[in-house]
């Protein structure tokens, strides 16, 4: 039988190590700060957040990584900031011993924002 999704961000952190769960709070507290109108939603049984246009982000804890989606892996400008990253179509894996890039989070965010805007209307 497949997992339950958690029922919200604060039970989803819950089932992580604690050192897991502080990395966490602190990519929530960016996305909040960063777009305070996004609206917290499980989605995929991962903390997603998700605006008006469409989903802003979602991430994931892992044994050894936090998983960001979308991310710009195929867009030129990322391509130097993704380096020394595991990425995928799509993705990008921040390992857990090493110092949470909130930098590159921003950046992230920033173009995410951007697609969305420019997102056809349906």
């Amino acid at each position: 039988m497949a997992n339950k999704a958690p029922a919200n961000f604060d039970v989803y952190f819950d089932s992580f190590p604690e050192t897991t769960q502080v990395i966490l709070q602190q990519i929530r507290t960016q996305i909040q700060a960063f777009a305070p109108e996004a609206k917290e939603v499980i989605s995929y049984a991962i903390p997603s957040y998700k605006l008006p246009e469409g989903y802003l982000i979602h991430f994931a804890a892992y044994k050894n990584h936090i998983g960001i989606y979308p991310a710009p892996t195929q867009h030129p400008e990322f391509e130097i900031l993704f380096t020394g990253y595991k990425t995928g179509k799509g993705t990008v894996q921040i390992p857990l011993d090493q110092p949470f890039p909130t930098a590159l989070l921003d950046k992230i965010l920033k173009h995410r924002l951007q697609a969305l805007k420019n997102k056809p209307v349906k």
